[in-house]
């Protein structure tokens, strides 16, 4: 991890120079909170024997300057749900080298932005999109990332192709030069029994598994967020994606 004394703040407008004075008190906060977030990943993949995840900050609602303190701590990835709301922010922060991920349902008529947008969608999940972020991509780019969204638990509510849809979708995917099939990413539904999650972690695993034997660029099952990263990584996580544990609670009126 790079730290905040390595951090180069001589570079131009737009980048972490042109919104931090270090040290601040959110700074400081901030660094705490990253850093017992990673030791809470790594103990749990320890405990597991697993690699340690990548860690998605979701930076959804939260202002510029706050992305940025996190970024000066050493956080690089950070997961927006909205594409209005990154298109502005990722503008502000366009020099400082961050890796943009969109973890929101994305409208098919906002794809052709994410596509130039984002270094990764995870929410794919009906062939209409595919063929839209396909379309879109600037051919200048790298392929973008994809993940598959999987509505493992069958809630109505929830976005999410089905099961039983995963092979079609990634072979459709997997066609598409300007995209790069990853992996899965799922939002099981909030038991409050663990053992119901586990069961819902285990579940998109043994989906994850059967993928990468039929995709060997697999590599990405993004599942588990705060209050249950450290459950998601013991059942095979590779990529988690943490808000609350990191930015702290939002405002009651943004986070319905």
């Amino acid at each position: 991890m790079e730290s905040a004394a390595n951090w180069n703040r001589t570079s131009p407008k737009g980048s972490i120079a042109s919104f931090l004075q270090l040290p601040t008190a959110l700074f400081t906060v901030l660094s705490e909170r990253l850093a017992d977030t990673l030791n809470r990943l790594q103990n749990a993949a320890n405990e597991a024997q697993r690699p340690a995840p990548t860690l998605v900050a979701v930076s959804k609602f939260q202002p510029a300057t706050a992305v940025a303190e996190l970024a000066a701590a050493g956080q690089r990835a950070f997961g927006e749900n909205y594409v209005q709301e990154a298109q502005a922010k990722i503008a502000e922060l366009a020099d400082a080298r961050l890796q943009w991920h969109l973890i929101g349902h994305l409208q098919s008529n906002k794809a052709a932005v994410a596509a130039e947008l984002f270094d990764w969608v995870q929410t794919v999940d009906r062939p209409k999109l595919v063929g839209a972020l396909a379309a879109a991509r600037p051919r200048q780019r790298v392929p973008l990332n994809v993940l598959i969204q999987v509505n493992i638990d069958d809630e109505a509510s929830k976005h999410g192709c089905a099961p039983v849809d995963i092979p079609a979708l990634a072979a459709l995917i997997a066609l598409q030069p300007s995209l790069s099939l990853r992996g899965l990413m799922a939002i099981p539904a909030p038991h409050e029994d663990p053992d119901l999650r586990r069961a819902a972690f285990a579940k998109m695993k043994a989906l994850f598994d059967t993928l990468a034997a039929a995709h060997p660029g697999v590599d990405t099952l993004s599942m588990g967020m705060s209050e249950d990263c450290a459950l998601a990584v013991a059942e095979g996580a590779t990529m988690v994606r943490v808000g609350t544990a990191l930015f702290g609670n939002r405002d009651s009126a943004k986070a319905g």
